[in-house]
């Protein structure tokens, strides 16, 4: 009876489970963006008569509307930087940023790496593949971001061509390690950099298909990545 009941609880909570957490962080990203518009309209509030101002308060309480009104302006601005006018504003606006003391390495930072990732033009988390980390014998999931800086390659011997790799921390991916391999090195895998984030997340517990991982660690691999 007691094992009954305890895999019933189990696989009740391995259906609500997924669902409450993403309803906990969707309401938390709600309700942060629509705590920073109503604060936006508060302070714009401040500079309008009453009347005006009482609207704009009952407008920031709509729930859901700092997001609406992100999606807009993200579209809006969009829109705006694709063609020549709003180019040229762009690179009048990198400009300035790139002017201010302080702001200017921040920015220039920030641009950069976005650059990187969002581009549709980048290589940047494109491609997944195996790494041997962080021993010998020992494989991990790494992502491919590009090649060494012009100036790092030279130095780095024997003459064979390297990659740099980001290799994930789990469960949580946003923090990790940068490493320079040989590309020889690393094994290219199947599976798409959205189905290697959840193994690593999971911390292994949602697996790809496997096919993709035995054939990547196969020794008799002919194929490097390349």
């Amino acid at each position: 009876m007691g094992a009954s009941l305890r895999k019933y609880l189990v696989a009740g909570l391995l259906v609500w489970l997924p669902l409450a957490i993403t309803v906990w962080v969707l309401h938390a990203i709600l309700g942060l963006l629509d705590g920073i518009f109503a604060n936006v309209l508060g302070v714009a509030a401040k500079a309008l008569p009453m009347g005006l101002a009482g609207t704009l308060n009952k407008i920031g309480a709509i729930p859901g509307l700092g997001v609406l009104v992100l999606l807009l302006l993200l579209l809006g601005t969009g829109v705006f930087v694709a063609n020549f006018f709003g180019q040229w504003w762009l690179r009048q606006w990198d400009a300035l940023m790139h002017r201010i003391p302080i702001v200017k390495s921040i920015y220039s930072s920030v641009k950069q790496v976005s650059d990187t990732l969002f581009s549709s033009k980048g290589n940047a988390f494109r491609e997944a593949v195996l790494v041997e980390y962080p021993r010998a014998g020992a494989w991990t999931i790494a992502f491919v971001t590009g090649k060494p800086a012009a100036e790092l390659a030279p130095l780095l011997g024997d003459g064979a061509e390297h990659v740099s790799i980001y290799v994930p921390t789990t469960p949580n991916p946003t923090s990790g390690f940068f490493l320079m391999v040989p590309r020889t090195q690393l094994r290219p895998l199947a599976m798409s950099v959205d189905a290697a984030l959840k193994h690593i997340i999971s911390m292994g517990v949602v697996a790809p298909s496997a096919p993709t991982l035995a054939a990547a660690l196969a020794p008799s691999d002919p194929n490097p990545i390349g």
